[in-house]
């Protein structure tokens, strides 16, 4: 009885299944398969890293953000060119701001008004 996965691995797994003695049964997605199985695989790994903490699952978030890169048609650098932009921008997430509610200034609540 086959082990059913049907989700989107590693381009060596199929080597690695034959090395364990087994027959891997697999096809290669076409380009609107890929998008939608390379975004449940983004789900997919993040939930691993909420689960382990791992520098292992991380790096596998890390090369599925790269896939997705690819698939967008953007190189790694521009990713790591925005993700500074951003930072300089509006900073990044290192001091744990937690923004609990917004609450409108008098001056903005009486411009509404008619």
């Amino acid at each position: 009885m086959p082990r059913i996965y049907d989700k989107l691995v590693r381009d060596e797994i199929p080597t690695v299944v034959e090395a364990n003695g087994e027959r891997p049964i697999t096809h290669v997605a076409n380009d609107e398969e890929y998008d939608r199985r390379l975004l449940a695989k983004l789900e997919e790994e993040c939930a691993e890293y909420r689960e382990d903490r791992s520098l292992d699952e991380l790096a596998d978030v890390l090369e599925v953000v790269r896939a997705c890169c690819v698939q967008e048609g953007w190189s790694v650098e521009e990713l790591e060119e925005r993700r500074r932009e951003k930072a300089a921008e509006r900073g990044g997430f290192g001091a744990g701001v937690v923004l609990e509610a917004v609450v409108e200034s008098q001056s903005q609540s009486r411009s509404g008004e008619n």
